[in-house]
């Protein structure tokens, strides 16, 4: 289903591999999440001044959701109309998170498949904490804990970043969507997991900088 994914999924496997040299298998995910995200920060920058905008579009949109609540048809009408002339769009800070998941799609597969470039997946005899980082949701204690108490941790700093916008469409939604991340660690190798706690945190302290600066 993801024979596409082969290619870099092996070259992910050599380059985790590298890195595991003066590295744990653990911090080599670290270290290769944290590139990922450096990858993606411009992104992240243009997201930020695309929420920066959208924050003006506020009052509009309030009037808007009054005017036509009742007519959702013509209420996502009005909503792209006023995107398309004020230059914005209301899912340009996703653009960010839409694009790791094929990165965070590799990792799932460096610790679920059993071989990799026709050869024995070594990567999953690596532990952290006595724990093997392919191991699934609870069978993975006490790791799966201290990851799962790690994204809670993030994702209360999440929310507390997120500027109050109960009556932006979607806006609670949006304030509870960093807890997901805990639900998800319950049925994720830890190998995925720790991916999430790092990059969690790098959005969380880029957002907190980024918002500093403007």
């Amino acid at each position: 289903m993801f024979g596409f994914l082969d290619v870099p999924v092996s070259g992910a496997y050599h380059l985790i591999h590298a890195l595991t040299g003066p590295l744990s298998t653990a911090l080599a995910i670290v270290v290769f999440t944290l590139g990922v995200r450096l990858l993606l920060h411009p992104l992240a920058r243009s997201a930020a001044r695309g929420e920066r905008a959208r924050a003006t579009l506020l009052p509009q949109l309030r009037t808007l959701q009054e005017k036509h609540g009742k007519d959702r048809d013509r209420l996502a009408a009005e909503m792209a109309k006023l995107q398309q002339e004020s230059g914005t769009s209301l899912f340009t800070g996703c653009l960010p998170m839409l694009l790791q998941l094929p990165f965070f799609t590799i990792m799932y597969r460096l610790f679920t498949t059993p071989v990799i470039g026709g050869e024995p997946n070594s990567l999953l005899g690596a532990t952290l904490l006595g724990t093997p980082l392919g191991a699934h949701g609870l069978s993975g204690s006490p790791l799966v804990f201290v990851i799962a108490a790690g994204l809670a941790v993030v994702a209360w700093f999440s929310v507390r970043l997120q500027a109050p916008q109960p009556d932006a469409p979607g806006g609670k939604l949006l304030r509870l969507l960093p807890y997901g991340t805990v639900l998800a660690i319950l049925v994720l190798p830890q190998a995925a997991g720790l991916y999430l706690l790092t990059t969690t945190a790098w959005t969380a302290a880029e957002r907190a900088l980024l918002r500093r600066r403007s």
